[in-house]
């Protein structure tokens, strides 16, 4: 049986939002300066597709884990009003690619973002129309892989795939024991996956493959 459906990451595979995330969290940091100083690219780039807890443990070390979250929480209200203004930058093609997609396959988004965003990312690049369901650890405080499989079980899927871009995500793919496309442009690197694209417009022939 071929594949039914195509779950993705966002962060990393479909957009590349890390600026409007920088300069609104930056926004935060420097009310808190007596925290810690500004956040770097690099720093803020390592944190893309780690859960929120995570994330806010990595920021805010020195602070208790309820200010942590409230810190965070800061941020990401910052965050989803500097997005739906600037948006973020999607990869080549991939409205275009996401539309022939949808044709065939449903479509889907897990993410280990915070809620809402997904939903900003889709006003402010007007995507949301080619997919079907969407889960986040904001949401539910579950792990990606276990998202992955609320998703499949809500919509009956039988043999979908999950496309992304780190390691987090093949051990996602795994935890959900379905087949991992490795976007290989995107933030970070896994040597664990069942076949890889180096541009997203590649997943159209492939889905004609798996």
């Amino acid at each position: 049986m071929k594949t039914d459906g195509i779950l993705f990451d966002l962060d990393g595979t479909l957009w590349d939002a890390v600026e409007g995330i920088l300069a609104a969290w930056n926004q935060v940091i420097a009310a808190h300066s007596d925290l810690r100083g500004p956040l770097e690219y690099s720093e803020l780039q390592g944190y893309m597709g780690l859960p929120m807890d995570e994330i806010a443990r990595r920021m805010f070390p020195m602070c208790l884990e309820t200010e942590q979250q409230r810190l965070l929480e800061e941020c990401c209200q910052e965050e989803h009003e500097v997005l739906e203004k600037r948006g973020g930058k999607l990869y080549p093609q991939v409205e275009e690619t996401l539309q022939a997609l949808s044709r065939k396959f449903p479509l889907f988004i897990v993410s280990n973002c915070e809620d809402g965003y997904i939903q900003c990312f889709f006003r402010s690049m007007g995507l949301e129309k080619y997919f079907k369901d969407i889960e986040c650890f904001g949401a539910t405080g579950l792990s990606k892989g276990e998202n992955n499989k609320l998703i499949i079980r809500r919509n009956g899927l039988k043999q979908p795939v999950y496309v992304g871009d780190t390691q987090g995500d093949s051990q996602a793919a795994r935890q959900a024991d379905i087949p991992f496309v490795f976007a290989r442009y995107g933030f970070g690197d896994t040597e664990d996956y069942d076949t890889a694209i180096d541009h997203f417009a590649q997943l159209v022939e492939l889905m004609e493959e798996i």
